[in-house]
């Protein structure tokens, strides 16, 4: 059974069967036997995840189970799923406690453990990390820029438009929908309408300025950002595997130039 359970494959199969379970669970016109098998199973796999971090603590020792982010990860995610344990002791109190439902949602979270199983994830994971470091300033410069947008947007059509500007929040939505090409004629259109000519004109202006001040350059500069930091470190290792040849093509045209070394003559006898 330990060695079972420190089987990343046996793993690996539980949480995709565990995954076809609960996918069949969110069908509500399944045949209620399958449906009651699937959340049985459910239920059996997480208690055989908490066996699972039991093993691996013991083997491991607390102190190196938890020197290694995914078995940290794996922590996380197991203490979520406990709280879908007592669902099956809820009976039909269920329905009458309905918070309780939120519950079935920490299952979910067991599906992130098949993030370690993706090849060249911790690669994936420096480079974002990479990335947002050396784009936080530009993301952050961004947002505040969608926050002035916003209270402006705010301030001149919440009359005209309150579905899209009446408050703050609403006017960042918006903003951001426009920014992101996905609103951008069905906001104008709303705030346009029954104005007269002048103000039509004025507010096409300002919405042609956001789109592209917002959608065309902003959005393509954190874009373009964030997409080089990801991918330095593969220029940095070409940069630095051609530089190494280069060296080694100057130490080959050094050594071909250099004249060869004299021959002593043979003494005479």
């Amino acid at each position: 059974m330990r060695k079972l359970f420190l089987n990343d494959k046996f793993i690996l199969l539980l949480i995709a069967v565990n995954t076809v379970c609960i996918f069949i669970e969110g069908f509500q016109n399944v045949n209620p036997q399958i449906h009651r098998i699937a959340g049985i199973i459910d239920y059996a796999i997480t208690i055989l995840f908490i066996f699972e971090l039991m093993v691996k603590v013991q083997a491991l020792g607390l102190k190196n189970y938890l020197a290694t982010n995914w078995n940290r990860l794996d922590l996380v995610l197991v203490l979520l799923s406990l709280s879908s344990l007592i669902l099956p002791f809820t009976g039909n109190s269920e329905r009458d406690f309905s918070y309780l439902l939120v519950l079935r949602i920490s299952r979910v979270f067991k599906f992130f453990r098949f993030l370690r199983f993706v090849p060249g994830i911790e690669h994936l994971i420096a480079g974002v990390q990479r990335a947002l470091r050396a784009s936080i300033v530009v993301i952050i410069g961004f947002f505040v820029f969608i926050v002035v947008c916003a209270l402006v947007s705010n301030n001149l059509f919440k009359e005209m438009a309150p579905e899209y500007f009446g408050d703050p929040v609403q006017s960042m939505y918006s903003i951001f929908r426009v920014f992101t090409i996905e609103g951008w004629y069905e906001v104008p259109d709303a705030v346009i309408k029954n104005q007269p000519s002048l103000a039509v004109f004025f507010i096409r202006i300002y919405f042609i300025f956001l789109l592209i001040t917002g959608g065309l350059f902003g959005l393509s500069i954190v874009n373009s950002i964030f997409v080089d930091a990801m991918v330095s470190d593969n220029n940095d290792n070409l940069e630095r595997k051609v530089d190494l040849l280069t060296d080694e093509v100057r130490s080959l045209r050094a050594s071909l130039a250099s004249p060869p070394a004299k021959r002593g003559k043979r003494p005479r006898a």
